[in-house]
């Protein structure tokens, strides 16, 4: 006996779905994968910011600890004292909020 195989028609909707299951399945894991990476190289961005916002807040202190120095009691009367300048208590005068 002889098999006769018939061919089975497949409508233009079934075409369109397998066409897109397909493209799903190779497009599924490229896109993962870039996201990923996407997402790996923001973090990576994220953490050398951070490491740049704790050097410019060191260098802040610093600077800070720079300023308060200098406005120093002393630090202002060695200044005048070096522009020929002295210090006479009788000359201040105290600024109060009210």
């Amino acid at each position: 006996m002889k098999t006769v195989k018939q061919k089975v028609k497949i409508s233009k909707f079934e075409r369109l779905l397998y066409s897109l299951a397909v493209f799903l399945v190779v497009i599924a894991p490229i896109s993962i994968v870039f996201f990923k990476a996407t997402l790996a190289k923001v973090n990576f961005e994220v953490e050398k910011q951070k490491k740049e916002i704790e050097i410019q807040k060191k260098t802040n202190e610093s600077l800070e600890m720079t300023i308060d120095e200098l406005a120093s009691l002393t630090k202002i009367q060695e200044v005048a004292e070096e522009q020929g300048l002295s210090y006479n208590n009788n000359n201040i005068r105290s600024v109060q909020d009210h």
